[in-house]
């Protein structure tokens, strides 16, 4: 077990690959359960998620489910965030899919419980899965964003990615509209 995991002082989160989740049944049982939790809170808090209702427990079930078999075949990664045993946070890319583009992988979610802001957690995450997508051969690694997202954008630029496109007012929250942000991670030019 990670020391972060057990000590008694302010702990830095502990990040689980899939492969060390899965294997711990006290962490495992309860994942999608505590996922659902984090992504539900968030999305009734206005994040932007992908969702603009919380998501059912069974559909981030069937989400992880997807995301734990693409991991076993090599095309995602999967990373998990504890304090104190409890999930804080999770992250996830994919591979696309598509045989001219099995290069490249598309961050999907990064979701960081409220209660743990400001505690280096999606910071922590991040840096995890673009270390997974180097050591998977991607070569170049997408997200994109809501404009008004500038915590998470700023994040994503002090860890190296891009702006590389925008689509103005594409996201609609009811009346509201925001840009949609498209970033990338080159690999390529890093060497």
């Amino acid at each position: 077990m990670n020391e972060a995991m057990t000590s008694g002082a302010a702990p830095e989160p502990a990040i689980l690959d899939a492969i060390e989740l899965m294997s711990d049944p006290e962490l495992a049982a309860p994942f999608a359960q505590s996922a659902h939790r984090i992504l539900s809170d968030l999305v009734s808090g206005g994040a932007a998620l992908g969702w603009v209702e919380p998501p059912s427990a069974d559909e981030v079930a069937h989400l992880l489910d997807q995301v734990v078999c693409a991991v076993r075949a090599g095309d995602a990664a999967l990373r998990a965030a504890y304090l104190d045993r409890r999930l804080v946070g999770l992250g996830y890319w994919l591979r696309y899919t598509r045989p001219t583009h099995r290069p490249h992988a598309d961050l999907e979610k990064l979701a960081v419980d409220a209660a743990a802001h400001g505690r280096g957690v999606g910071r922590a995450l991040t840096a995890a899965l673009i270390a997974d997508a180097r050591v998977a051969g991607v070569e170049v690694l997408t997200l994109d964003a809501r404009g008004d997202n500038t915590a998470a954008l700023h994040l994503y630029r002090s860890l190296g990615f891009t702006e590389y496109g925008r689509l103005p007012d594409f996201v609609a929250v009811g009346e509201r509209r925001y840009d949609k942000v498209f970033c990338m991670l080159d690999f390529r030019r890093r060497g």
